[in-house]
């Protein structure tokens, strides 16, 4: 086990210095920094002072090394847009794209698992057609479209739930959250299913798939002949199983939920990192950018060490094979 975490441990570190290179390779070369932060009357002389002030006549090298240094520490200097620290920025708006990414993946899970095993155990059934249907509308319509026909149903129609914004939120410590008020909770309602009906029908139809190849196994049939109870073989025996795959999936997506929640903010308007970041493209503030590339590949690094941890502990064939070699 501790060598197989090590190994993940260098593959992560492997693959965010790529990421840093990425970002860096942003700073340096997609317009001039210079350009951004002063006005057309700055001299000259202005600007070459101000260039040897930020290092950018440095070699390619130290100047790489620096940034990596600095976006260890999440410094990755000032917003041109906002004229305000990145990291601030970014630590404002990160508690509402996290609450939102969460209750999705709660939504998903929630949802798409009690889906994929009614699916998988009752076949034919009325129900299981629907909840196929369902799942077939999830994975089709675009996240946006969803969206908008949620905010139009439920917002301009029925006048249920609010359209835009995250509602009243209350601040613990540094971190701000709307699941302590009623309106927070209300605004979480519509985006929190736009985010994450593709993942529920994504999963639903993963349960169901593997539900279905389970049951048909040799220790399923045995089970059966030892007259175990229906609801113990499907519960104990045939999803224990089936929720193998699920762990790699859903850690996985949720990764997905954090980094494509784009979408869903701006259709709501959701004041988190997506609706930054999509501001800082359209503006070309290079520093948000670069901060949001390095921050949402550090989240995909962590969930994905974490799944694969957790897919070690789970399944025993992995450990079998691991100390066979």
């Amino acid at each position: 086990m501790l060598a197989f975490t090590i190994r993940r441990l260098l593959q992560a570190i492997l693959v965010m210095l790529v990421v840093a290179l990425i970002s860096f390779t942003l700073f340096r070369f997609v317009g001039d920094p210079v350009n951004q932060m002063v006005g057309v009357e700055t001299t000259p002389e202005q600007r070459e002072a101000l260039r040897e002030r930020l290092g950018l006549n440095d070699p390619i090298l130290v100047q790489f090394g620096r940034f990596i240094t600095k976006a260890a520490q999440f410094d990755f200097g000032t917003s041109y847009q906002f004229r305000q620290p990145v990291a601030e920025l970014i630590g404002r708006r990160l508690p509402a794209t996290l609450e939102l990414s969460f209750v999705s993946a709660v939504f998903a899970l929630l949802v798409g698992i009690p889906m994929g095993v009614y699916t998988g155990l009752h076949r034919d059934s009325v129900l299981s057609k629907l909840f196929l249907s369902i799942s077939l509308i999830g994975i089709s319509l675009p996240t946006f479209f969803i969206g908008i026909l949620l905010i139009f149903v439920f917002a301009v129609t029925l006048q249920w739930l609010p359209s835009f914004g995250r509602g009243e939120v209350v601040q613990l410590g540094w971190w701000s959250t709307g699941l302590l008020t009623w309106s927070g909770i209300k605004a979480l309602i519509l985006p929190a299913i736009t985010l994450g009906l593709f993942q529920m029908t994504l999963i639903m139809r993963l349960v169901r798939s593997e539900m279905l190849e389970v049951i048909r196994t040799d220790y399923i049939k045995f089970a059966r002949a030892r007259g175990l109870r229906q609801r113990s073989i499907n519960f104990r025996h045939a999803l224990k199983n089936t929720l193998v795959p699920v762990i790699t999936i859903t850690g996985l997506q949720l990764g997905s939920i954090i980094a494509f929640a784009i979408i869903t903010e701006t259709v709501f308007q959701w004041p988190g990192m997506g609706l930054l970041f999509l501001q800082s493209v359209q503006n070309v503030d290079i520093p948000i950018m670069a901060a949001y590339l390095m921050l949402i590949a550090f989240l995909f690094v962590t969930i994905n060490l974490i799944v694969d941890l957790l897919y070690f502990r789970v399944d025993p064939r992995l450990r079998v094979e691991r100390a066979a070699h």
